[in-house]
């Protein structure tokens, strides 16, 4: 037998018996692991901004206990079970892949998001963007509702022209700053939201541009912490001259320039 169905129905079977046995799985419910699902995927993005194959690894094993936890949940009230969770989401791979399983010939990557936006609205939905979560977090949901309005040809021409937005949108963001008016956090949302935009026209990931930034200031920032404390110094106590001074030092240390 495949492994691979092996070790599904082993996990299956763990999840029968902890929720048979374990009173802390017994409590569990679509509410309460919502948040810990979240928590799950996070940590999986920050597996994978780090590279490090093996948590990336943990992390999806994680991610796959709650996928078969819902799909318990689900079958302990008759709505669903693991079967109708998997073969409705290879129904639905099929169904949106046309040039796979049907006739329909594609040029490439971007003919085929068309495709798979316009077959999700024949499907019965209202509108291409209904398919956004709202609660993603604004730098991600910016990316996707781009992504989306493109599969349906709402799209720039060329960066050359999105650049050109961007530095409009910096322009209008300066000059709300320049009146300290009250649109200045509407300004510089566009000026984001342009940025994304054109992020994402060069193959960019904003999220993980922005996450790998977020990882070396912490990175530099605590080994200039480190250094000033082994050398009997107080940080508070330092003024912006001289904390650059080990700033420096912690790119040359990291190898980062």
């Amino acid at each position: 037998m495949d492994k691979r169905l092996l070790a599904f129905e082993r996990l299956l079977t763990i999840m029968d018996e902890l929720r048979e046995q374990c009173p802390w799985d017994q409590k569990q419910t679509f509410e309460t692991l919502r948040n810990l699902t979240i928590e799950e995927t996070y940590e999986l993005a920050d597996a994978i901004t780090k590279n490090d194959l093996q948590e990336i690894k943990g992390e999806i094993g994680d991610l796959f206990l709650h996928m078969v936890f819902y799909s318990k949940l689900g079958s302990e009230v008759g709505a669903f079970d693991v079967t109708d969770v998997l073969n409705g989401i290879c129904d639905k791979l099929v169904h949106r892949h046309p040039h796979i399983y049907g006739d329909v010939t594609v040029s490439g990557e971007d003919e085929v998001k068309a495709n798979w936006e316009k077959l999700k609205l024949k499907e019965g939905k209202k509108s291409v963007l209904s398919g956004v979560p709202s609660s993603l977090p604004a730098l991600v949901k910016a990316t996707r509702i781009q992504e989306k309005v493109k599969g349906i040809g709402f799209e720039w021409d060329n960066k050359e022209d999105v650049w050109a937005k961007v530095k409009e949108e910096l322009a209008e963001f300066e000059a709300e700053v320049a009146l300290g008016s009250t649109k200045q956090e509407e300004e510089f949302g566009d000026l984001l939201f342009s940025l994304v935009n054109y992020a994402r026209f060069i193959n960019l990931s904003p999220e993980s541009a922005l996450s790998y930034t977020n990882h070396k200031f912490i990175n530099r920032f605590q080994w200039m912490e480190e250094a000033i404390s082994s050398e009997g110094k107080s940080l508070s106590e330092m003024n912006l001259e001289e904390m650059d001074v080990y700033w420096d030092r912690a790119k040359i240390a990291l190898r980062e320039v």
